[in-house]
């Protein structure tokens, strides 16, 4: 007699992911060189003997990127090791001029960290294992739309020798959000100790992911994949998801998943496989005999940690304490230093902590996301908001039309005041002049009208609607809503 297979519900199953980031640091010059980090040079500009690793070269560690990666650390509650030391990582491939990278094996700069954040109404904590210093590799330019089908690849190693940590999480995350969630903290994180600027789409910040699915109430891991090619955060919790998916209904079919190297294919939302583990290079990893250990030393350790700034947890309490902000508010302001920067210089313009928090949350938002733009890249000053909330406040314009001189500042920088006069958007507060509008728009709704008086009052938002749309926004809204009672509604 045949017997079925019995296959566990996804329900049976717990994900298990870790991650590995890399950041790199906002030192001005490379980890082992004084050639220049600045982003966007013509290719192959910013090299020297000592970053192509030409012979007879000796590498001179930069202190500065030894400070930003222990300050990285602090941020993220690491220890700091008391000694310093490199290895070589020896692979060979195009974009690594020396054959080998520098970088910590046995020994990392900083351990057992964590960072916490919320989900789901709930507090979670996403161990760090350590933080490593190297430096980066060269940078392959591909031919083709997708790397695993691209003719030809060109190198540009101005990034070559650029430092950079990697941060490796302990496999404490859960889900693909969590994943999400977790790096959206870190990147504030880094961002807030100003180490990195951790811009994905520059390449200064890059995320690979390890997951595995076991089955729930066992403690032994299984066969992991590792994710490459995730250039946003989107992509890390598709992938993710994509991942949960495919292993699970390899384990529904009794199969074992293969422990592998996987590439993300952003256009089609899969993972390919590129390389099984048992095809990884040994990188025969040995001491760098070019740069002896060095201690830390903890005073400076010290220094150090007294110069981090207010991290964003803390200012996302101070802002609910502080300006009396809701926790969501505060939240979402302080995820971007340069927004919360922005918000407290508004408010010491303006006042009012809440209408600056909606114009940021709202207008604000909207157009640095429809606009691919960072804060700082945008003309609008907090001064300038301050004077356009004025206007709002003082009538000469509504809140509507507001909304229209905002987008103006915020693509052109000009002052709000010379937008209203340039393209007379001046609200119309005279009595006189709406009333004559008011009675137009009642005589051509009669039906509107007549559920007014009847005492349907929700229909004198149509009518103030329409006013409205003749003024081209420009009418004083409570005015012509006065106007509309005193004409319709029995005293």
């Amino acid at each position: 007699m045949a017997t079925e297979t019995m296959v566990k519900p996804v329900t049976e199953y717990e994900v298990v992911i870790g991650l590995e980031i890399h950041a790199e640091l906002l030192t001005d010059a490379k980890v082992w060189c004084g050639c220049s980090t600045k982003f966007g040079a013509e290719p192959n500009t910013q090299v020297c003997p000592v970053c192509m690793g030409l012979p007879g070269t000796l590498p001179v560690l930069n202190r500065e990127a030894v400070a930003y990666a222990i300050k990285a650390g602090l941020a993220l509650n690491c220890s700091i090791a008391p000694e310093a030391r490199f290895d070589r990582k020896h692979y060979f491939y195009p974009d690594l001029p020396k054959a080998y990278q520098i970088t910590q094996n046995d020994h990392p700069l900083c351990r057992r960290g964590y960072v916490e954040f919320e989900l789901g109404g709930e507090t979670r904590r996403v161990g760090i294992h350590h933080i490593h210093l190297e430096e980066e590799a060269g940078k392959l330019m591909h031919a083709g739309d997708r790397l695993m089908e691209a003719e030809y690849s060109l190198i540009d190693y101005n990034r070559a020798g650029i430092p950079l940590i990697e941060i490796v999480t302990e496999p404490d995350i859960r889900s693909p959000e969590e994943a999400r969630v977790f790096l959206e903290n870190l990147k504030s994180i880094l961002e807030y100790t100003r180490v990195s600027d951790c811009r994905m789409e520059q390449g200064s910040l890059r995320v690979d992911a390890n997951i595995s699915l076991r089955p729930k109430g066992s403690t032994k891991f299984g066969n992991k994949a590792e994710i490459k090619n995730l250039n946003s955060f989107r992509a890390v919790q598709r992938a993710l998801e994509y991942e949960v998916r495919r292993q699970t209904e390899i384990l529904q079919r009794g199969e074992e998943v293969a422990a592998e190297t996987r590439h993300w294919d952003e256009t089609k939302g899969v993972t390919v496989a590129m390389r099984t583990k048992d095809e990884e290079d040994d990188y025969r990893y040995s001491p760098e005999p070019d740069i002896p250990p060095f201690e830390v030393d903890p005073a400076w350790v010290e220094r150090l940690r007294a110069q981090l700034p207010e991290l964003p947890r803390e200012k996302q309490q101070r802002f609910v304490e502080q300006y009396e902000l809701p926790a969501y508010d505060a939240g979402v302001l302080t995820a971007d230093a340069k927004v919360a920067d922005f918000f407290e210089a508004c408010v010491a313009a303006y006042g009012k902590p809440k209408i600056v928090s909606n114009w940021l949350m709202g207008e604000f938002l909207r157009l640095l996301r429809e606009d691919g733009a960072e804060v700082q890249d945008v003309p609008l000053t907090p001064e300038g908001l301050a004077e356009l909330l004025t206007l709002v406040d003082r009538g000469v314009i509504s809140g509507s039309i507001g909304k229209e001189v905002f987008e103006d500042m915020f693509r052109t920088g000009k002052s709000a005041a010379a937008i209203v006069k340039e393209r007379g958007l001046e609200q119309i507060s005279d009595e006189g002049e709406l009333a004559a509008v008011v009675d137009q728009v009642i005589a051509e709704n009669e039906d509107a009208a007549a559920k007014v008086r009847a005492g349907e009052m929700k229909t004198i938002g149509f009518l103030v609607g329409q006013v409205m749309q003749k003024t081209r926004g420009k009418a004083n809204p409570k005015l012509v809503n006065e106007l509309l009672r005193a004409r319709l509604v029995q005293e």
